[in-house]
Formats: C-alpha cells, structure tokens, sequence
C-alpha cells in the first residue's frame, strides 16, 4: 500500500520506546524523522564507529551495524533493523547472510529505498543486485516519490510506503531572508561523481547567461580533482571546467569540500542550482535548495521533479535535450523561486516521525 504524506496526522500516544538500529543514525534525513519538540519514542541507536578509524572519500565512514557479527552480538540492543544507505561496498552475500541473521533473532527489516540507482557507481548492475536481496527480505519497505514506488512495484512486485524526504536545514535559515541581488546560477562539480557530465550543459548554460541581462553563471569544483593520488583525481576534466572561466558572465571557483555552514550559505547565495546528472532517484541537495528558496533546474531522470516543484530538462544516460535546458533556465530567470516555510516542514516531520512508528509497530506485530 502506498501512503504519500499529506494532510494533517497526529502522533500516536506511544506505549513504548521502539529501538531502531537505523543504518545510518547521523545522517541528516534520519535525524530529521523526529518530532520537533516532543518526544515519539522511537530510540534510533548511535552510529558506532569502526575500531580502525577507516573512513570514505567524503569523510564518513562505512556503517558498522552492516555486519552478521554485528547483529549477532548486538541483537538484545535493537527491536527493527532500519537500511537507508551506506552500503555501497556490502557484497550481496553479505547482505544476504544480514538478512538471515535478523530474521534467526525476529528482528524485523525496513528499508528505505532512497536510490534505484547508485549515483556513485558507472555500472549499475552491483546496485541492482544489492536491491535483489534487500528489497524482497524487507518487512517493509518506504520510498520518497510515487515513480521511484511505482518502478520498485514494476521490477520486485512489492508497493512501498511513500513518504516525504523531511527538512535538510535548520529552522532559522529555513526562515531567513534571501539577499540575492542578481540572477547566478550555479552547478557544483562536486568531485564528479560517477552519475555527473557538467561540460555538455555548462556549453549550454555559457550561451544562455549570455542572452539574459545581469546573469552569472557561477561553476564550482572541489580541488581533489587537482590532487595526484586522490580517489578523484581527474585534472583533464579539471582544467576543462576552470577553461569556464574565460567566458563572459562566468565565475569559476575550486576550494576544498564545503562545511554544512558553507554549503547553506553557498545555496542560498544562488538564484537557481541545476544538477548535472546523467542518472540517480532522489536528492538531498534539492531538498536543501527548496528549505533556502533556491530555484533547482533538475534532469529529466530519476523522479527529482517529484519531490518538489522544479525546472526539468532533457538529461540521462542516452540524450541531451539542449533546448530544453535553455528553456528552463530562462523560465527560472523570469519566475520566483518556490520556497518551504517552518510550520510547514515542522508539521511535515510529526507526520513523518508519526508515519515511522506505525510502520514500526506493524513489522513488530507479524
């Protein structure tokens, strides 16, 4: 059964505390499945860090509870094992053997399938192989949008829960004024990710600013690209993206990954943001743009455009529709940007907070 929050809902009176061993606890979604000022009950247990230290590219580290050992010897600490991500280098055995381990102990398995597609990852066959195992074992499953439940009905036969992404900033930016005196428009290179082709839509975006009075086009990069030996080193593509820069109207900036306080202020600094992406689901990043009243251009593929109101091209791994992305600039250029408000994404998270522990109480009760 789908379930798309809407509408007003109210917390449940809970009877008791539900202990989530969430997967990951520390991310910023899953922080944001709580209530604003009042308690649900719902415990989720810290994210243990590994003993050796080891970290990602990025700085985070892989999930420890992703583990047989884990669960076996944890298994007394947790009522419902919850998998949002994280799992990117977890072979499907291993994720089998999981599944086996919570169901010898009765602890039920929800999933939340954030991505039908792993933006990391050029191939998509070790993504696809990991849903193989995760999507059929779950006691249930959530996704973010009606398309992304619709294909996961469509590929495994099974109908999720469909809930909203929460809030990604704080309360009082999410409230703050926008300062913004001229049109820029940003696309952030990132690290150039597996699922990013900036250079075909920069070529684009260079001539359209050109045509619109007092646009920027602003072209960030992170300075790993530059860095021999690093995971992403890439300087070819590097210099291509700097190149940019000797156009009219368009800044080019390479710096070092953004804090979260760097980033807001970054996104909020802008009129619109595109994402370059050739493939992926769901996105954070445009969640963040709509708390900050950041207009976001955002390819035809995956299901973005279901998750807020956004500009839409022509973009995925086979075609480059050109003018329809010089069509959505222009139509952000000359529109406001759509916005959240408080009261809104506040009573957004006690639906969301109160929409988990019912999915929580029910995996429990078969």
């Amino acid at each position: 059964m789908t379930r798309t929050i809407t509408g007003s809902a109210q917390l449940p009176a809970p009877s008791r505390t539900l202990r989530i061993a969430s997967v990951p606890a520390s991310h910023v979604y899953v922080r944001h499945l709580s209530p604003v000022g009042h308690a649900d009950r719902v415990l989720r247990l810290p994210d243990p860090r590994p003993a050796d230290g080891r970290t990602v590219p990025g700085g985070w580290w892989p999930p420890v509870m992703l583990d047989p050992q884990w669960i076996r010897r944890h298994q007394h600490q947790f009522d419902v094992f919850h998998i949002h991500f994280g799992f990117d280098a977890v072979e499907p055995e291993v994720l089998a053997d999981i599944v086996g381990e919570l169901r010898a102990y009765g602890k039920p398995l929800v999933y939340t399938v954030h991505d039908l597609r792993n933006p990391h990852q050029p191939d998509p066959r070790g993504h696809r192989a990991q849903l193989d195992v995760l999507i059929p074992a779950a006691d249930a499953l959530i996704t973010l949008t009606p398309g992304a439940a619709a294909e996961i009905e469509k590929q495994w036969g099974r109908m999720p829960h469909v809930l909203a992404h929460p809030h990604v900033v704080q309360r009082r930016l999410i409230e703050a004024p926008r300062s913004v005196e001229q049109f820029v428009l940003g696309v952030h290179a990132k690290s150039l990710r597996a699922n990013m082709d900036p250079l075909p839509v920069l070529e684009v975006l260079a001539e359209t600013i050109r045509g619109l009075p007092g646009a920027v086009l602003r072209i960030d990069v992170h300075d790993e690209l530059f860095e021999p030996g690093n995971h992403w080193y890439d300087p070819d593509t590097g210099a291509a993206l700097i190149d940019f820069g000797r156009r009219p109207g368009v800044d080019v900036r390479v710096h070092e990954y953004f804090t979260d306080a760097q980033l807001w202020q970054y996104l909020s600094s802008l009129s619109a943001s595109l994402l370059p992406y050739r493939f992926g689901t769901h996105s954070g990043w445009l969640e963040a743009c709509y708390d900050l009243g950041t207009a976001v251009i955002a390819p035809s593929c995956g299901f973005y455009h279901q998750q807020r109101p956004c500009a839409v091209f022509g973009f995925d791994e086979t075609h480059f529709d050109a003018e329809s992305l010089d069509r959505a600039v222009r139509a952000v250029y000359e529109s406001r940007a759509p916005r959240a408000d408080w009261p809104s994404r506040r009573a957004e998270r006690t639906e969301l907070a109160a929409a988990h522990r019912r999915i929580y109480e029910q995996v429990l009760a078969r």
